[in-house]
């Protein structure tokens, strides 16, 4: 039993990783700090931002864990993360961006 439980801690720490990381975004989303909400940032309110950020973390982390990449070469590991943690916020820039400007089209 005891050798057992040494081999699954890594399951729990990733589990309460995950939980605080997903807690804190849930409390974030049912709270709405007033300051969060108003402030706008690159065409969007800071609160996104904050959820953007929190999901890029939450993504590398469980690719590091569960597809076994923690273990690889840290140049490796750049190479994989890296490209994603650069493009997906670009490409949410350009998104919330443009999609603002909806309001001033006529049709």
């Amino acid at each position: 039993m005891s050798s057992e439980s040494n081999n699954n801690w890594w399951i729990w720490k990733v589990f309460w990783i995950l939980l605080v990381v997903t807690a804190v975004e849930v409390v974030l989303g049912i709270i709405k700090p007033q300051y969060l909400i108003e402030t706008k940032f690159l065409g969007t309110i800071l609160l996104n931002h904050i959820f953007i950020i929190l999901t890029i973390i939450k993504a590398a982390y469980i690719v590091m864990i569960f597809m076994h990449l923690g273990d690889e070469r840290p140049a490796l590991q750049w190479t994989i993360i890296l490209p994603a943690v650069i493009l997906i916020p670009y490409l949410l820039f350009i998104l919330l961006t443009e999609g603002g400007y909806t309001h001033f089209m006529r049709f």
